[in-house]
């Protein structure tokens, strides 16, 4: 069964990837659609156990990943296109990165961590607990808050959210928990860039190198003054970086090198 994927923009150029968050749904690339389709065809997949995918179960990273190659080989022009992945879509693009690399043309990676966390078990058990009540209002509108979700995409947020799986939330956040950077990383010749917002979780912002070093052509860049989802805060800037990375251009002065 195959996962849901918005398409736009034009059938021959360059195609782009956009790989959305836990908790959420294709919907959270809604202003980078509308921005880049006018130059560059846009996918935009729901991934398991979310949005309009959500009868399809997560299984792992690794089997999202999987699924992603095969939406690109038969999607893209030349079975190939440029992947941006936020929050959980950026460990499916370091996965795709890593082991898939003939399906990619570059990767764009944000707010992901590989570095161990503090208390493992207990982040495990909140997630287990915050699961049965993930869809509630008032704890919906608490995340959004803590993601500076701004309020004029509130509604937009709060029903991506409650398409999303009890199953699909709790075990892809558990699997990030325990995310390692894949062996297969030091061997692929893609082009990697991670990035992160100086306002994001420190171990966060710590990894952004050592995803880039992992990669013989990575390179790790912060985001001043922008947190998790940064995408929504400062959309312009965030559509900037994709055009840049799609286009082989400089990125924009605005992110920082590590």
């Amino acid at each position: 069964m195959s996962i849901f994927v918005q398409e736009a923009g034009p059938r021959d150029a360059p195609t782009v990837v956009l790989l959305h968050g836990v908790g959420t749904s294709g919907w959270m690339w809604t202003k980078q659609v509308a921005a880049l389709a006018t130059e560059m065809r846009v996918l935009v997949p729901d991934l398991p156990g979310h949005g309009k995918s959500n009868t399809h179960p997560w299984v792992s990273i690794a089997d999202t990943a999987r699924l992603i190659a095969d939406e690109i080989a038969s999607r893209a022009p030349g079975g190939r296109a440029h992947v941006v992945g936020l929050s959980l879509g950026g460990y499916v693009g370091v996965q795709l990165a890593a082991t898939t690399p003939d399906a990619v043309i570059g990767a764009t990676v944000s707010g992901v961590n590989v570095l161990p966390l503090p208390n493992p078990g207990r982040l495990r058990l909140m997630g287990r607990l915050i699961a049965p009540i993930m869809k509630w209002g008032p704890l919906l509108r608490a995340n959004a808050r803590a993601l500076n979700v701004p309020a004029a995409d509130f509604d937009g947020y709060q029903a991506a959210a409650r398409t999303t799986t009890r199953q699909a939330f709790r075990r892809a956040s558990d699997e990030a928990i325990d995310f390692r950077l894949p062996a297969e990383a030091k061997n692929s010749p893609c082009s990697l860039l991670a990035v992160a917002g100086t306002n994001e979780h420190d171990l966060t912002k710590r990894s952004q190198a050592d995803i880039a070093a992992a990669f013989p052509e990575g390179r790790a860049c912060m985001v001043p003054g922008v947190g998790h989802a940064w995408n929504a805060e400062a959309p312009e800037l965030f559509t900037a970086m994709i055009r840049s990375r799609v286009t082989d251009a400089p990125l924009p002065d605005e992110l920082l090198p590590v």
